[in-house]
């Protein structure tokens, strides 16, 4: 498959041991990129499945209630949301529903949440929501006015 065809909604196992080589006692920030599908997918065990249909939005938001509480736990925050309207730099074919930057006191809080069972069992509405994501973990820097 080609890369630009991919999509991607949970973690790799090889990119998450990745996050083990960066430094987990310090702050980051996690660009998310979201494209939702038309209608959520519920895997077929999932209790959810058997109910009315609803929106992918619809289910992210069933993650975010759920998951809300866990990430606030760990000291996270969200810094920035926003609604993308055009990519005028990057490829017209990728389209984002929804973008948002999440700060976590320690890259450690962030792994804490996701063994979190609660937090997992969250996520099956992740999974049923998004048609596509990304997750960019940055460094947080001293800005102070600089472009």
């Amino acid at each position: 498959m080609n890369t630009t065809d991919a999509t991607y909604i949970d973690p790799e196992r090889d990119r998450f041991k990745m996050m083990f080589g960066l430094p987990l006692d310090a702050p980051v920030h996690m660009i998310n990129l979201l494209r939702f599908r038309d209608v959520a997918a519920y895997a077929p065990d999932d209790p959810e499945a058997g109910g009315p249909a609803v929106s992918g939005a619809a289910a992210y938001a069933r993650y975010a209630a759920e998951a809300g509480p866990h990430f606030r736990a760990v000291g996270g925050e969200q810094l920035w949301a926003g609604t993308p309207e055009l990519m005028v730099i990057g490829p017209l074919d990728k389209q984002w529903d929804s973008a948002f930057i999440a700060a976590y006191p320690t890259a450690q809080a962030f792994i804490d949440m996701l063994r979190n069972p609660d937090y997992q069992h969250a996520t099956r509405h992740r999974r049923a929501a998004l048609l596509d994501s990304r997750l960019i973990r940055t460094r947080p820097v001293d800005g102070s006015g600089h472009f």
